[in-house]
């Protein structure tokens, strides 16, 4: 899997994927910090608004953004895109209300919104060979997972020593570090194509995803995915509080299950490239939806019988990454496999909008649910909406996959 960084190009855009993805990270969590200095009693209020402005952006902008600049350098639609989140970065520095960090929030999901899937698009074309692009798949997920590990402890060490708002300008150097990354890159690739005007274009990836069944399979099953992550990160604590974690202070039992959810994760998305040599991308993909149901489904008993206990949700969290990786990390080559090279940047940016539209519906669910009739209950209600999904994408299975040549 290492061996695809001995390309170049794509070395110097992974390295941007990885500068991106830590500040990104560092971001979150000075979010949360400077949420809690600017209004210590609506700080989850600002916490919400900040999450909701996050998905709204993604779902929006993002096919609108790849209809718009199609035919631009990739090049300079990356390194454009880094820089307003450096500026935007900097400028929260000096944040001293909360509308300031929704002004922020906006612009930095805006111009993230731009980069992630220009990124994803141009990855097919630099690693053409099917094996290099598996490779390079599940070393953007162990980025991915890494990054959601590591970040909230490096977070907590910076903050020993300095103030909350300078985790922005640490943030800002790691967005400043990704356009170098980029630039070094020296790719030359154009963001699609310009020969249907902008209105159609907009339409144009979304109706692709709809329409092939390999891209309409990924998108079904980021349903899937999305109710793990709206149960990981919405009902961990309220989980572990009913399971005797200390209601003052859970955060020592919060790291263990986080940890178990990455490493279930990462464990996966190092053994991708030789399971996707056995077996069906879309059959792997399936397996991880199934296993993730079953387990939501699990949560939901447990959680009901009062049999939680720290241990036991490390190791459901430990499922459920694995299940989230055998998900998503598969899913671009679907993508690769069913679709013209110069429609990638469109439907790479479709699916990012209705992927994150996902989370639209789960995190409510999550949320809302969870608060009015307990976690137990809300953990069912997405157990059943990821089985849906499944039996759906299951009728609607492509008839070939990659592996099947």
């Amino acid at each position: 899997m290492i061996a695809v960084l001995r390309n170049r190009r794509f070395a110097a855009l992974f390295g941007a994927q990885v500068s991106s993805l830590a500040a990104t990270g560092l971001l979150t969590v000075a979010l949360a910090l400077v949420a809690v200095r600017l209004d210590p009693e609506g700080a989850a209020g600002i916490i919400a608004t900040a999450l909701t402005i996050r998905i709204a952006v993604y779902v929006v902008v993002s096919p609108l953004a790849s209809a718009v600049l199609a035919g631009r350098s990739t090049r300079a639609v990356l390194v454009s895109a880094d820089l307003v989140r450096f500026v935007v970065a900097v400028a929260l520095v000096f944040a001293t209300a909360p509308w300031q960090l929704y002004l922020g929030i906006v612009a930095l999901q805006f111009a993230s919104a731009v980069f992630t899937p220009t990124y994803q698009a141009v990855i097919p074309r630099v690693l053409p060979d099917e094996r290099d692009y598996t490779a390079a798949q599940s070393l953007s997920r162990l980025a991915y997972d890494l990054e959601s590990l590591l970040s909230p402890p490096l977070a907590a060490l910076l903050v020993l020593v300095l103030p909350p708002q300078s985790l922005f300008a640490i943030t800002a150097l790691g967005f400043a570090g990704s356009a170098a990354a980029v630039l070094l890159s020296r790719i030359h690739q154009q963001v699609g194509s310009t020969t249907e005007p902008v209105a159609r274009r907009i339409l144009r990836g979304l109706g692709i995803l709809l329409r092939v069944r390999g891209p309409r399979f990924a998108a079904l099953l980021d349903a899937a995915t999305a109710t793990v992550y709206a149960t990981v990160l919405v009902s961990s604590v309220v989980l572990l509080i009913d399971a005797g974690a200390d209601p003052g202070d859970p955060s020592r039992e919060l790291a263990i299950v986080l940890v178990a959810f990455g490493v279930g994760s990462i464990g996966v998305a190092l053994a991708l490239p030789l399971l996707l040599k056995a077996f069906a991308d879309t059959t792997i993909m399936v397996f991880g939806s199934v296993l993730a149901t079953v387990t939501l489904a699990l949560t939901s008993v447990v959680a009901a019988n009062s049999a939680l206990s720290t241990a036991v949700l490390a190791g459901l969290w430990f499922a459920l990454g694995g299940a989230s990786s055998a998900v998503s990390t598969p899913s671009a080559r679907l993508i690769r496999r069913d679709v013209e090279p110069e429609q990638h940047a469109a439907v790479f940016a479709a699916r990012f909008s209705t992927s994150h539209a996902w989370y639209a519906i789960t995190y409510p669910i999550a949320g809302a649910v969870g608060t009015l009739v307990g976690p137990s209950t809300a953990t069912a209600i997405l157990a059943s909406l990821a089985g849906a999904v499944v039996i759906v994408a299951v009728v609607t299975r492509p008839s070939r996959s990659v592996a099947d040549g």
